[in-house]
């Protein structure tokens, strides 16, 4: 199920599917989603969620998976993929492509005032707390605590030295 807000904008070039498992697509009021984004409810039958003054830039591929919300006034950098999702692998008598999915980690959780930098990678269990910047080329798997400015490594101490 599809619920656009009217205030949203959708291009044309985006790629919106609907789900047939009964996920909701949800996009909130002012939301723009640029060309080229791909979202996909794949993997899991859960929801997204699109907050109010959400922006997805161009090349964003979203999968529906175990569920994505994301809070308000979130900006999304081109080339981010979501992935709440894990594919079975373990049986080595079946192919993996015929083993289905594991059991989710709770999906992906965007709070409010987010950036995301451009080639980020969220996957199942990302919790991105209110006011986190995620540098470009980042993998996000775990929680990141409000305010966290976040590169993809370890933080150092302002001053520590490597």
């Amino acid at each position: 199920m599809l619920v656009i807000d009217p205030s949203a904008r959708i291009s044309a070039l985006a790629d919106i599917e609907d789900s047939v498992r009964g996920s909701r697509i949800v996009v909130g009021a002012h939301s723009v989603i640029d060309s080229f984004v791909k979202i996909k409810p794949a993997g899991g039958s859960g929801d997204l969620l699109i907050g109010e003054h959400v922006v997805i830039n161009s090349g964003c591929v979203l999968y529906t998976g175990q569920g994505i919300r994301i809070g308000k006034h979130v900006a999304i950098a081109a080339n981010c993929t979501f992935a709440p999702v894990n594919h079975a692998y373990q049986d080595r008598s079946r192919l993996i492509m015929e083993q289905g999915f594991l059991p989710g980690k709770g999906g992906i959780v965007i709070e409010d005032d987010v950036w995301i930098g451009a080639n980020c990678v969220l996957l199942d269990g990302a919790v991105l707390r209110h006011g986190c910047v995620v540098g470009a080329g980042s993998i996000v798997r775990g929680e990141l605590a409000a305010y966290t400015v976040y590169a993809g490594q370890p933080l150092r101490a302002v001053g520590e030295r490597s």
